[in-house]
């Protein structure tokens, strides 16, 4: 049972950390590597590392995730991984057949100081990497920030793969951050509309969102393939979609390749897309057609209609910092009120970020990043509030209080759908502002005393 504290009792707790609001980089890494076409993700690391990363993004994304393990055993753990991933390179190109090898460290390669570069160059050197074939690696240490870091890692080591030829290709580099495969889709549909031909990376759509044909494929249809990898340094400019998980790899190939670089917040909401559409369409030089309008339009009339059920409502969201930086804005522009906001993520940064989005307005907000659900709990139970938005994990939360809950975030691992249904983009709002009110309304309908007298007779 979870008591009231005193705000001092709460601000106090700084060496124990209960339910942590993020997990370990390697799972982000190896989503990432998913975004490649025709990539093994492996874990140079024990199996059991690899195995807790497969299930997670297995439980979350509904399909089954294929990676590799270097097995560390005692004898790696103290003489090094070196022969074990050098061993392993040959065996995947041999068994598997992928076009690429993306290799992340976990807490115990990284700690004995085992060298991705150094490793990979050797394998080369013997002849374990065939020829047309790619090995990329991304250091990812589970003690050293979250998911989001580790994701951030591997996105830069794919940019890492440019190679500028010095002529431009006109195509726009645009790095989404995570988000779900079909907020992927998305996003490339909206710049279809728009008329602007992108390079996404990296693409899980298409890979774990793919059909069911009866047919298995180790390596299914979709993901950025490394031939478009290696034309992005050729791009007019990249698009980051995100600080924390976009913005390391864009700044790369700007200082590298000089592709100018702008850093967005992911397009959640109203005016996060509003920006993302200004800047591609101004990078391209195109204009914005009427479709586009359109579902803005349809996303403003509905915000309009539904006013008087966001007023005023209080809110606690937990997740990544890029995707609650856009959500609270997207909350405070329906004048609801985002109170507590919580990341596992550090980084002083995102806490500014959210006072200043709440800036003014006429409530109090507390935030934390590097914060955890236990915390969350206790601002709930001080001074409760009318919706939760999160991950799984808040449903203790939500059954406790008995608080509507909105499952957005990663993992969501009770619920489905979010694989195929996008909530970045005009669309995506709709299907939040929808997801918001079936909640609210639901509630409204249980609570209401002619249906509870009805029941009763």
């Amino acid at each position: 049972m979870l008591l009231r504290h005193t705000k001092k009792e709460v601000a106090d707790r700084k060496a124990l950390v209960i339910n942590p609001a993020k997990t370990c980089q390697p799972i982000g890494a190896m989503y990432a590597a998913l975004g490649i076409h025709g990539c093994l993700p492996h874990s140079h690391g024990s199996q059991g590392c690899c195995a807790y990363h497969r299930s997670t993004l297995t439980r979350h994304y509904k399909e089954p995730i294929s990676a590799a393990t270097s097995s560390f055993t005692e004898g790696a753990s103290v003489f090094g991984g070196q022969a074990n991933l050098v061993q392993a390179i040959d065996n995947i190109f041999t068994v598997y057949e992928p076009e690429v090898i993306a290799v992340h460290t976990t807490c115990l390669s990284e700690t004995i100081g085992d060298d991705l570069n150094q490793i990979r160059t050797k394998a080369q050197k013997e002849g374990k990497i065939p020829e047309g074939k790619t090995v990329i690696g991304a250091p990812t240490p589970s003690y050293v920030g979250s998911h989001v870091t580790g994701f951030s890692n591997m996105v830069k080591a794919m940019a890492q793969l440019a190679e500028p030829s010095g002529k431009k290709s006109g195509k726009v580099n645009v790095i989404p951050g995570w988000v779900e495969p079909s907020d992927m889709a998305e996003i490339k549909r909206l710049a279809g509309l728009i008329g602007v031909d992108i390079t996404l990376f990296p693409d899980t759509s298409g890979v774990l969102d793919a059909p069911l044909t009866g047919e298995y494929k180790m390596f299914p249809d979709g993901g950025v393939t490394v031939s478009e990898l290696k034309k992005s340094g050729d791009a007019i400019g990249t698009l980051a979609l995100g600080e924390w998980c976009s913005a390391d790899a864009a700044r790369w190939l700007d200082s590298k390749c000089k592709v100018p670089c702008t850093v967005l917040d992911m397009p959640f909401g109203l005016a996060a897309t509003d920006r993302f559409i200004d800047v591609l369409r101004t990078v391209a030089g195109v204009s914005v057609p009427d479709a586009v309008a359109t579902e803005r339009g349809q996303l403003v009339d509905m915000i309009s209609d539904m006013h008087q059920y966001f007023y005023g409502k209080r809110v606690a969201i937990w997740g990544d910092p890029d995707q609650l930086i856009s959500m609270c804005e997207f909350l405070v522009s329906l004048d609801m009120q985002p109170v507590y906001v919580v990341t596992g993520t550090p980084g002083k940064k995102f806490e500014k970020r959210i006072q200043e989005i709440c800036e003014g307005q006429p409530f109090e907000v507390k935030v934390k990043a590097k914060g955890d659900m236990f915390l969350m709990h206790q601002w709930i139970k001080n001074e409760p509030v009318d919706l939760l938005i999160g991950n799984t994990y808040g449903k203790y939360i939500a059954r406790d209080e008995d608080i509507p809950f909105l499952r957005w975030g990663f993992p969501i691992l009770d619920r489905q759908g979010h694989q195929y249904f996008p909530t970045v983009g005009y669309k995506g709002g709709l299907r939040l502002l929808e997801k918001i009110l079936t909640l609210f309304l639901d509630r409204k309908d249980r609570d209401d005393p002619e249906r509870v007298f009805e029941l009763v007779l």
